[in-house]
């Protein structure tokens, strides 16, 4: 059966959507400038790939 609309990728984190960016870094408790750089730090927008880097980058 086809759907109609666009699907949306609940797996990645679309920077060009703000309320997108603000969720997430509310979520993760840093800025959305921290979850931004983390996301250019990475080179990737998937979420797991962020919160581990932003998780390893709070231990030390």
């Amino acid at each position: 059966m086809a759907t109609k609309g666009a699907t949306t990728d609940r797996k990645k984190v679309n920077s060009g959507e703000k309320y997108e960016v603000k969720y997430e870094a509310e979520k993760l408790g840093v800025s959305t400038q921290a979850l931004v750089g983390a996301k250019r730090a990475t080179g990737s927008n998937d979420r797991k790939v962020i919160e581990k880097y932003l998780a390893d980058k709070k231990k030390g």
